[in-house]
Parts: structure tokens; C-alpha cells; sequence
């Protein structure tokens, strides 16, 4: 009796925790290094860097259980034809527990002048959002049950997006739609079909100059969805000799974190997180890791004033 006692609220733990995994799967994918990679969130930011960027990013979060979430993301872009235009690519592969969704997005933005060394960048993106569930990935309550039973393969929405992002030498701030378009998926919990919501990014961040070899750069995300509280990522990284970061991030009444980087070339960083859970879901997982690489391919005339995180 006392086993069986144990393997029922063994599965009535995990149950719990892939029901909080599964509504995550219908938020868009999340990031603790998003400063790193832009354009996965705010099509704005195309071509902003004035050179060929290509980034890949990977993260893992809360290790330890069964069906977390892992997301894999690939952006590149470039300015096309003048500095005012850039155009790019983002794919990002996001899975949980028995759900995997494929996001592929064509992104374009065109910039305007608003002074010697700033500017107003337009950004617009627009593709398909491919879903995916195979429900023998994950716990069902009766076998056979059709409900929790039939799978969605490749079930293809459009996604349209778009995005402003303002940035100078020194900072920048912006805020983008991932799509406007809501789309339809399977909820297990509600045992229907139910409609996504919108959700609204606020980015910003500065470098601030505290010694010739030491730079201090602060950013902070804003993620805002309808009917679900405001998430607010925060983060503080030193950049030591324009080659070594170091940092911290917090996730509002989520996670705490440590952030490392370094210029493994002038054209070359590599970036590492690890977060901590702060709430009682610390007791069931070993953390959340991420890592990120990025190639930027700079014309030999190009010469960055200030390190930055844009």
C-alpha cells in the first residue's frame, strides 16, 4: 500500500508540472540571453548591426524533468542594398512534454534618420508556425482515450509580425508583435481546441562607459500577453576589456540567474546562462542552461565605436 501510495503521488506531481509545462508551450519560446539575439524577437532589429549576423541559440530549461521545455533558435540578417534596409531569417524549434512547434519567419525593416547617430527602424515578419503533438510523449489518464490519444501532425498556421526599434551608439529601445494573427491549438487540460494570444515585447538597454578596459550594460525585456501578469526579465553585465562579460538576470517571481561571454574573435562570441527557479519548482529541477553563439561578418573598414549588446 505505502508503494503504491508513493507511485500515485509520483504521478500526480508530474502531472502537475507538465499541466505548467503545456501552458508554457502556448507562450512564445523564452529567452535569458535575448539581448544576444534581437532579432528572435523584434523583426526591428533587421539589418541594424550594419554587417552579416548570424546567431544560434540553445536552451534547456529545468533540467531534471520529464518533457521541460527546450527551444533551439537560428536567426541571421543583413542590410540589403543600403544601410536603411535589412533582411533575415529566424527559425526557432520549441518543445514540451508531448507538443513541438516549428516557427520559420521571413523578417524585413527599413530605417529612418533621426539624428547624426541614431535611428527608427520599421520591422515587419511573416511566416508559418508549424504544430506538432504526439501525445505518446506524454501522460494520458485512460488508454485509448481518443481525446488524449489523436495526434496534430504538421498543423501549419500563418504568423504576421511586426516590430519598432530605435538605437544609437550608446542604446536602444523597442517594442514588437511576435504575429497578430491568433491561431487555434489543442489544450489537454480543457480537452478543446482554444485561441493563443497576443503578445507584446518592450525591449531596452544602455552601455555606460565607467573606465577605458570596464563597461556597465543593463537591459531589460517586458513580455506583456492578455490575461496572464506582465513577465520582466532584467539583467546587469560588465564588459571587461571588450573581451570578457559577466552578469547577472532576474525573472520577475520566476528565476535568478548568472550570465558569462566571451569575444572568442573580433568576429566571434560565445555566451553562457544559468538560471535558478526562485519559486517551489526549485525542488523538482537542476536549473535552466543556455548557450548562444554569434558570427558577425564585418567589412575590414568597419570599426564598432562601442561595444553593445545591438
Amino acid at each position: 500500500m505505502k508503494k503504491i501510495t508513493i507511485i500515485l503521488r509520483k504521478y500526480f506531481l508530474v502531472s502537475i508540472i507538465l499541466t505548467a509545462l503545456y501552458c508554457h508551450a502556448q507562450q512564445e519560446p523564452q529567452y535569458t540571453q535575448y539581448m544576444y539575439n534581437t532579432l528572435a524577437i523584434n523583426p526591428g532589429y533587421t539589418g541594424s548591426p550594419g554587417f552579416l549576423e548570424g546567431t544560434l541559440q540553445h536552451r534547456s530549461q529545468w533540467i531534471g524533468i520529464d518533457g521541460a521545455p527546450q527551444t533551439q533558435a537560428l536567426t541571421i540578417h543583413s542590410p540589403i542594398f543600403t544601410d536603411r534596409m535589412g533582411l533575415g531569417l529566424s527559425a526557432v524549434n520549441d518543445r514540451v512534454g508531448p507538443a513541438n512547434e516549428v516557427y520559420i519567419d521571413g523578417n524585413f525593416s527599413y530605417a529612418i534618420s533621426m539624428g547624426e547617430e541614431s535611428k527608427l527602424a520599421f520591422g515587419l515578419k511573416a511566416g508559418a508556425r508549424i504544430m506538432n503533438i504526439d501525445w505518446s510523449k506524454g501522460i494520458y489518464y485512460q488508454e485509448g482515450d481518443p481525446l488524449l490519444n489523436t495526434n496534430i501532425n504538421n498543423n501549419i498556421s500563418p504568423t504576421i509580425g511586426a516590430g519598432m526599434y530605435y538605437y544609437t551608439e550608446k542604446w536602444y529601445a523597442g517594442v514588437s508583435v511576435p504575429s497578430f494573427i491568433r491561431s487555434d491549438y489543442y489544450d489537454d487540460v480543457q480537452e478543446a481546441v482554444v485561441s493563443d494570444r497576443l503578445h507584446y515585447y518592450l525591449i531596452g538597454g544602455y552601455v555606460f562607459d565607467i573606465s577605458e578596459g570596464l563597461k556597465f550594460k543593463p537591459a531589460v525585456m517586458g513580455k506583456i500577453v492578455s490575461g496572464a501578469p506582465i513577465t520582466v526579465d532584467t539583467s546587469a553585465n560588465f564588459l571587461i576589456q571588450e573581451k570578457v562579460t559577466l552578469g547577472v538576470s532576474y525573472r520577475y517571481d520566476d528565476s535568478a540567474g548568472a550570465l558569462a561571454g566571451f569575444q572568442i574573435t573580433d568576429n566571434i562570441f560565445a555566451g553562457y546562462s544559468f538560471d535558478y527557479s526562485v519559486t517551489d519548482l526549485n525542488k523538482y529541477n537542476n536549473g535552466t542552461h543556455e548557450i548562444v553563439l554569434r558570427f558577425q561578418l564585418m567589412p575590414k573598414e568597419t570599426r564598432i565605436k562601442s561595444p553593445r549588446f545591438f
